[in-house]
């Protein structure tokens, strides 16, 4: 079993927006879930705990913290004012250092706390019988909640090592896939200070124009979290041939998403399942070998599932139960040609470079 580093996982807003408690099994958290009146996406279909992670070897991850003030507004992690995102951030940071005090997961903010935790995982097998914590980086998905630029500096002094400025929708800073516009000058002030500090920037869900502006702008490690290929799926969510071109000029890498409304074309929420239109693993695979293919090499592509991110299994592959089926990806890269050191790469190593040049 090779060690996985997914480089997308909303633990903190499951923890607490959804009331699970992440250190029991899956499927003690779902049977929890049933008798409950309907009222989330995924609902006794969650996929994500800190027992699957071990047992799937996902040693390391990026785990976010969520609060936006996005225009239309939503019903989860959206707040009327940039002081209450903040405020919710903070909960969840709450809760990530609580799992820190149970010894359940580690923090990563520098070269030698990585380099330490990657040789507690070196095994993934005796390191999940070891129940050795999980290690996280932690990320900001979409920028709302940066009340001013002073938060910014008190996030990374709390550990915040990346950063993606956008989420849906009119954000503060910038602008979601789903709406047009650019920058505005307070996103640009954003971008530079985030360069100054050294986050990593996650061009994820930013719409085009707001990309190509950061692309131009930024001069730190960039990467795309959570990410699809638009030559497969052909909607504004996933990013086109020139756009993942654009990521590989910066050596940077792209983490393939599994919510399968980005993994194949015509899945429609509510109606379609992932049994009926057929969708698996190996169309995941899909995603990462057009990257391969653009990049001709495997140096640019990774993991970064987005499992449980407001959906569950209706919403997943159809082999997938839990996270710790990630590992099925292994045989399928390799019946496709893809050697071991391409698999390791793809599972782990690539994002572990652009994380390494964040803490040179």
């Amino acid at each position: 079993m090779k060690m996985i580093f997914d480089a997308h996982l909303d633990l903190s807003l499951n923890a607490l927006e959804w009331n699970r408690d992440l250190r029991r099994p899956v499927a003690k958290i779902r049977e929890t879930e049933r008798p409950l009146p309907a009222r989330l996406n995924g609902q006794a279909a969650g996929t994500v705990s800190l027992p699957e992670m071990r047992r799937g070897g996902i040693g390391l991850c990026v785990a976010t913290q969520i609060g936006g003030c996005m225009k239309p507004r939503s019903y989860v992690a959206n707040w009327e004012s940039p002081s209450q995102a903040w405020a919710m951030t903070q909960g969840q940071l709450a809760w990530y250092r609580e799992m820190e005090r149970l010894g359940e997961m580690v923090q990563i903010t520098d070269r030698d706390g990585l380099e330490t935790h990657l040789r507690r995982w070196a095994d993934p097998v005796a390191a999940a019988e070891r129940n050795e914590p999980i290690g996280y980086v932690l990320s900001l998905e979409g920028s709302d909640s940066i009340v001013t630029l002073d938060h910014l500096q008190r996030a990374w002094q709390y550990g915040l090592r990346a950063l993606g400025p956008a989420h849906y929708g009119i954000g503060r800073y910038a602008m979601g896939h789903d709406v047009l516009g650019e920058f505005p000058p307070s996103g640009i002030e954003l971008i530079r200070a985030m360069d100054q500090l050294g986050m990593i920037l996650d061009v994820t869900h930013l719409n085009e124009p707001c990309f190509w502006q950061a692309i131009e702008i930024y001069e730190g490690p960039v990467w795309a979290s959570h990410q699809n290929c638009r030559a497969i799926v052909d909607d504004v969510r996933q990013f086109s041939d020139e756009q993942i071109k654009a990521i590989i000029d910066r050596d940077g890498v792209l983490g393939a998403a599994f919510d399968v409304w980005m993994v194949v074309p015509g899945f429609v929420r509510g109606q379609s399942t992932p049994e009926s239109i057929g969708v698996t693993m190996r169309h995941i695979a899909d995603h990462i070998d057009h990257i391969c293919q653009l990049a001709g090499n495997t140096k640019h592509c990774g993991i970064g599932s987005d499992l449980d991110g407001a959906f569950g299994r209706e919403q997943s592959p159809s082999d997938l139960d839990t996270i710790a089926d990630l590992q099925s990806l292994d045989s399928i890269l390799s019946d496709r040609g893809y050697s071991d050191d391409d698999v390791s790469a793809i599972f782990h190593g690539n994002f572990l470079r652009v994380l390494r040049r964040a803490f040179a």
